[in-house]
């Protein structure tokens, strides 16, 4: 007879059918006690079930709130093979404003959740949660957890910063780049970092340019801007309001006066793709205003068009082709990927309230269901 506290009903039948008659109650099997070591690992293997058949894996994709649907949607159109399973921590939204601790925690346990759940890989759609929670679950908490897998398979937990960011030196002219997101993703300077490690930029003419790499040795001027309350507008639908404009002027002009020779524009959250059309709005009218007071030539030689003549980087499309790429070169997680193309929305947050938000943010309906991750 085994005794374990269990707290979700899919996972009961699991166990029950794995161990037959033989009466279960759950126990947290991430937490390490000497004397349910032997059957922490075979409730693993039965709660893992995917990777012990090597078929059933899901694609994991997990946000603080909404923002992470613009990931899950381009990674679909993507990769429309695969099955996902979606987590959005609605109910403690925004990470942005809380300490690398909280952030940490909340993170790792909605990977646990997604590894749970039968998820070989899992993206974190946040970049709040890249830049804080990543690296540390990378190198602190997969080991733990591969050693409990069977078969020598293998979990990984994969951002979207890095992905992002290797986009920009094809991308930028004048090496000038601007980051608007959070602010617990501007103190944690992750893009900083990641963009000093991209290589040297050139003039359009293939000369090193005289604008580039002030401030970082490493060939980008990089100027980051906090945006406290583009967040909380979004996932309370007030982003295309007329109340919003205040917002997006505040910090796109805040960000433009740092640095004037900016021309691309990262949105470093996955939320703020959803203010694109007002963003996109104030960027036509700073261009034609900075073409008033620059003369041509200056900006020709700078690197700037004279209208239109800022990029803004959207996340999406650069992290799902990284994933397909991520896939190509690691068979041995694409071949454990089970492909009939299915997706399932889980939500902290009241499930219905999640579903109608959810479904016009995707332009598609959606039906989610609700979990607690404490």
């Amino acid at each position: 007879m085994y005794v374990f506290l269990v707290s979700d009903d899919i996972l009961r039948y699991k166990i029950t059918t794995f161990l037959g008659n033989t009466q279960v109650l759950w126990h947290f099997f991430y937490k390490k006690r000497e004397k349910f070591a032997y059957i922490e690992k075979k409730l693993y293997l039965c709660t893992r079930k995917g990777f012990e058949t090597g078929t059933m894996a899901k694609i994991g994709v997990f946000d603080s709130g909404y923002g992470g649907l613009t990931i899950l949607d381009a990674i679909r159109r993507e990769l429309p093979q695969y099955d996902y399973l979606y987590i959005g921590d609605n109910a403690r939204a925004p990470y942005g404003t809380h300490s690398f601790d909280v952030i940490y925690r909340y993170t790792l346990q909605a990977v646990k959740y997604l590894f749970d759940h039968d998820c070989a890989l899992v993206i974190l759609a946040c970049n709040t949660a890249s830049a804080k929670a990543l690296r540390t679950i990378q190198q602190k908490d997969l080991p733990l957890i591969n050693d409990q897998m069977a078969n020598d398979k293998k979990v990984n937990v994969l951002g979207v910063i890095r992905p992002t960011v290797e986009a920009v030196p094809s991308i930028s002219r004048t090496g000038h780049v601007g980051i608007l997101a959070t602010p617990a993703t501007v103190s944690s300077e992750s893009y900083v970092l990641e963009l000093e490690k991209q290589p040297h930029l050139t003039s359009p003419q293939g000369e090193e340019s005289p604008l580039l790499g002030r401030g970082t040795g490493r060939g980008f001027s990089i100027s980051q801007q906090p945006c406290p309350l583009w967040v909380p507008l979004i996932e309370n639908g007030e982003h295309l309001k007329p109340g919003a404009d205040y917002f997006v002027d505040k910090y796109l002009r805040e960000l433009l006066s740092k640095d004037p020779l900016i021309d691309t524009l990262i949105l470093g959250c996955t939320h703020y793709p959803l203010l694109l059309p007002k963003i996109n709005k104030w960027l036509q009218s700073y261009s034609e205003e900075r073409e008033r007071s620059y003369s041509k030539a200056v900006l020709q030689q700078s690197g700037l068009t004279a209208v239109g003549g800022l990029t803004v980087i959207s996340q999406g499309a650069l992290v799902a082709r990284s994933l397909a790429d991520y896939l190509r070169r690691h068979p041995e997680y694409e071949s454990q990927l089970s492909q009939s193309g299915s997706c399932h929305y889980l939500t902290t947050e009241n499930a219905d309230r999640f579903s109608q938000s959810a479904s016009l943010f995707l332009s598609a309906p959606v039906s989610a269901e609700h979990i607690d991750l404490e």
